[in-house]
């Protein structure tokens, strides 16, 4: 039987026990499985909570047998492993000058605590041959759920949400994934086109065009039609020629004036923010309202502690406080500001607002290259920085460990093929490693 989970040989009564143990002692046998948590984790995010987090606990867990501590605490001084820590230190630390009660700020930890897997994740898939496996994973089951969430609009019934076209989570949760997906089989395509692999580029192109008929007319959050341009942007500066791009936006212009004119879905969504922003002007409770009036109340909160902030947990507090004897929008009270910068600038102030821009130009600098996996990797980067201007998406749970596996999944593979094409390379490497411009 080839190497794998289940004992490699046992024949003799007994020895299936004693071939487990064996084969659960051999090194590759305990990379194997490590790898199949984070592909396990990566696949379920698109569809519950529990999984992915029970998933990557596991995980934890194999990588404390497969670890050589020593070379994971050299990784760490990398700037993409130490910044997460840094953040998550000064979470920490941040509870210290906070007002509000201690379960609360033990709580603004939470949202933080994810970014301590980046580094681990990016020493383990430095080590790894199997980094593929996970991205493969989560964009195959985005896939599947793009089919059900066509079955869904059809047969609303089978639905576990209030939204059509959604089957499980939310909308804003499935836009995210959908794009990434959609833009990250961009680069493989252009690249199956060169090759005149015409039959895969073919369904590369039809996986893209069915992620992109979706968020056009059955359903999409609006933060997507801000990201959606600036992915496009940097598909073409990494992979295509001036002339190219030139045709490319040209031709998206006459695609997104097709859209507009054919999908009442989009201009319904798009025409309703002048109506929502009426509704901040009356002191209404809308989307784009609720927004706004976070907004400038947590610009409020920033002005009390510039420097370092009100602490960790403290914005809730913040907000309870500020809205005692008001009525409507002002009397509204929220945890998150939806801004990612505010939203940390509330609790850690100025100083917080430098780790976070910190962290992030370490991991846009950590993928470097033309390389699918540094596109990729890239894509998740720009595209949780772009939506962190109107969510909180570092911190939110879906969209954060969007980031955190894809950051450190993509960034040690990165690093991997980096080191082995600098050492002479083997074959895979120079193909990783390798430009996708045509």
């Amino acid at each position: 039987m080839s190497e794998g989970v289940i004992a490699r040989d046992g024949a003799a009564p007994g020895g299936g026990r004693r071939g487990l143990m064996a084969a659960l002692r051999d090194p590759a046998v305990r990379m194997r499985n490590t790898d199949i948590f984070a592909a396990l984790a990566a696949a379920s995010l698109p569809w519950s909570t529990t999984p992915p987090a029970v998933f990557m606990a596991l995980w934890l867990v194999a990588l404390a047998f497969t670890a050589n501590w020593r070379e994971l605490l050299a990784s760490l001084r990398r700037p993409a492993c130490f910044m997460p820590l840094v953040f998550f230190a000064l979470a920490v630390v941040g509870t210290l000058w906070a007002q509000s009660p201690w379960p609360e700020r033990l709580h603004g930890i939470n949202p933080v605590s994810k970014l301590l897997l980046i580094p681990l994740l990016i020493y383990h898939f430095e080590r790894s041959q199997r980094g593929l496996w996970v991205l493969v994973a989560f964009v195959v089951s985005c896939a599947l759920l793009l089919v059900w969430s066509y079955v869904v609009l059809v047969f609303p019934a089978l639905k576990l949400t209030v939204t059509d076209g959604v089957p499980v989570k939310n909308y804003i949760d499935q836009s995210q994934e959908f794009a990434l997906c959609m833009f990250a089989l961009a680069a493989p395509a252009l690249t199956l086109v060169r090759r005149r692999q015409w039959g895969l580029a073919l369904a590369c192109a039809v996986l893209m065009l069915a992620f992109f008929v979706n968020m056009m007319f059955v359903v999409s959050a609006r933060t997507a039609l801000v990201y959606m341009p600036v992915l496009l942007l940097l598909f073409a500066v990494l992979h295509l020629r001036a002339r190219t791009t030139v045709l490319l936006f040209a031709g998206a212009a006459v695609v997104a004036a097709a859209v507009w004119f054919s999908s009442p879905y989009l201009r319904e969504r798009v025409t309703h923010i002048g109506v929502e922003y009426e509704g901040y002007q009356n002191n209404e409770i809308t989307s784009t309202a609720q927004r706004l009036g976070y907004w400038k109340r947590s610009l409020k909160f920033i002005a009390q502690a510039p420097l370092v902030g009100n602490g960790t947990g403290a914005t809730k507090r913040l907000f309870e406080l500020d809205a005692v004897g008001k009525t409507g929008l002002a009397a509204d009270v929220i945890g998150n500001p939806h801004n990612q910068t505010l939203n940390v600038a509330v609790q850690w102030g100025v100083l917080g607002c430098i780790v976070l821009y910190a962290m992030w130009i370490a991991h846009l600098l950590l993928f470097r290259g033309n390389s699918l996996v540094a596109y990729v990797g890239l894509l998740v980067v720009v595209e949780n920085m772009v939506s962190s201007l109107l969510n909180s998406h570092l911190f939110d749970f879906h969209e954060g460990w969007m980031y955190v596996i894809g950051v450190g999944v993509a960034g040690g593979m990165a690093l991997k093929a980096r080191r082995e094409a600098a050492a002479g390379g083997t074959p895979q490497a120079v193909a990783a490693a390798g430009s996708a411009r045509p």
